[in-house]
């Protein structure tokens, strides 16, 4: 964790007329930190369901807070993640920086400090310390949006900011009454979540109701799960590719890891008392945000409507409470890293040769730029759930899982499959084939340094869509354990007639 706060550190002291040398900086202190954590992947105990790699520290005694850190299967899978797409981020955004408010260095910087941040959100086994994680994300991305964006960046980032603001004094007030609560209990004040997780029988229904909500607002705001989603289209068209990779690709995942590490745990009764709402508001993610996407015409938002529904998905996957939905959830936050990076990053390169981002202005890139239109076909294919690719696994893990508890449920948003068809193979059409859109006959293909950022994330969709188990047996006993702490079973199949 502290890596990236030395590489950031490192190109502070740099002359700020020195772009390149910044560009170096992060792009050797991101692959360091990536090549860190596979090491701590390989040393992983896969069976073992208790926090690994533990530090604690004592930080504000006084109040029983704790610089406490510790990842589980869960939380090791979205740092790996986290740290592989950071320095493809900054390879394939090399002059991104340029044209911003301020200077290149202070671009990378502001990386660096979001990727300490995230490893932090995914670690921390101190709630005040994830709280602090929580909100000290916003700062970089709100400076990276605002100050190097495009279009109206600045109101996009005040909306982003207002709107996880929000949330997040929402779940202060949550996790103040559960600090309070712990007093009542034998072991004192605390903010260690494990312990907190054991508090729940005694409080009233109505107080972990109320508690509930404030972290679950604050988990779905982040996710974004409709109908607290408004502030990502404009963010995502406002970012840069890069930016908006971060965004979507990590950041959103830490809403749904919250409602993982935080709801279930910490109120498991709320949990299951919310659980229809949840579930409903879940299928209208998934057919809201691809309705959208259909209709959509400039390509960045039209990649942030479809995040709107695989995130439907994914707590769908979550709350039908079962442990092949959970592994879905689990494995399609990271598929969805990738498949959305792929999107985000094929489609800047597309925007900054032609100077648009509008889909009809890309017709014909087929014949004129091949490399570049296969890579956005086989990104397209990925969030449309192809077999063969890793999202595919994810999705059918999801549906499956919700199928043998809720089955109405899994059948209607099986519907969100057809969708997906339509707001990918549209654009797909439109943008890679039929005769060559005037503007377009110049364009560059994808130059070296581009294939070799993009070459690692077509491979990670392939790889685990093919061969899934490495990152399933990571997974499959975190997943289970979560099931079996809420007291759940998974439904046994019947036979028919019996």
């Amino acid at each position: 964790m502290t890596l990236p706060l030395l590489g950031a550190g490192l190109i502070a002291t740099l002359p700020k007329s020195d772009g390149l040398a910044a560009k170096r900086a992060a792009l050797i202190t991101t692959s360091l930190v990536a090549i860190a954590t596979i090491a701590m992947a390989v040393g992983f105990q896969r069976d073992n369901v208790d926090m690994q790699f533990v530090e604690s520290y004592k930080w504000i005694p006084s109040f029983g807070i704790n610089y406490a850190l510790g990842i589980d299967g869960i939380a090791l899978v979205l740092i790996l993640m986290s740290t592989i797409l950071a320095p493809i981020v900054v390879l394939a955004g090399w002059n991104e920086a340029h044209g911003g408010r301020w200077s290149v260095k202070t671009f990378y910087i502001l990386i660096l400090v979001l990727e300490t941040m995230v490893i932090g959100v995914f670690a921390a086994s101190d709630l005040f310390l994830f709280y602090v994680f929580f909100e000290a994300m916003l700062i970089p991305v709100y400076f990276l949006i605002g100050g190097y964006g495009t279009g109206a960046r600045s109101a996009a980032a005040v909306k982003f900011l207002l709107y996880s603001l929000f949330g997040g004094l929402l779940m202060l007030a949550s996790i103040i009454g559960l600090y309070v609560i712990s007093g009542t209990t034998t072991d004192g004040h605390t903010f260690d979540i494990i312990k907190l997780s054991e508090i729940h029988n005694s409080m009233s229904s109505t107080t972990q109701n109320l508690l509930f909500l404030g972290f679950f607002i604050a988990f779905a705001i982040k996710a974004p799960l409709w109908p607290f989603h408004t502030w990502l289209p404009d963010a995502a068209k406002a970012a840069t590719p890069g930016t908006s990779v971060l965004l979507l690709g990590i950041l959103d995942k830490v809403g749904t890891f919250g409602m993982i590490r935080y709801c279930l745990t910490l109120f498991p009764d709320a949990s299951k008392t919310f659980t229809p709402i949840i579930l409903a508001l879940s299928l209208i993610s998934i057919l809201y945000g691809a309705f959208l996407a259909i209709g959509e015409r400039d390509i960045k938002r039209l990649i942030a409507f479809t995040s709107i529904s695989h995130f439907g998905f994914i707590t769908m996957g979550i709350f039908a409470m079962t442990s092949q939905g959970h592994s879905g959830a689990i494995f399609y936050m990271f598929s969805h890293g990738f498949s959305t990076a792929a999107l985000f990053l094929v489609a800047g390169w597309m925007i900054s040769r032609r100077g648009s981002s509008t889909i009809a202005d890309f017709g014909g890139l087929q014949r004129v730029t091949p490399v570049m239109a296969w890579m956005f076909f086989l990104a397209g294919m990925s969030s449309l759930a192809l077999p063969g690719l890793s999202s595919f696994v994810s999705e059918f893990l999801v549906l499956v899982g919700t199928y043998t508890r809720y089955p109405a449920l899994a059948i209607i948003a099986t519907f969100g499959i057809v969708l997906a068809a339509l707001y990918i193979l549209i654009p797909v059409q439109r943008a890679l084939h039929g005769p060559i859109t005037p503007g377009n006959e110049g364009l560059r293909d994808l130059n070296l340094r581009e294939k070799i950022a993009i070459a690692p994330v077509i491979a990670i969709i392939i790889a685990f869509g093919v061969y899934p188990s490495p990152i399933l047996n990571v997974i499959n006993p975190a997943a289970a354990h979560v099931i079996a702490k809420l007291g759940f079973t998974d439904p046994i199949p019947s036979a028919g007639g019996k």
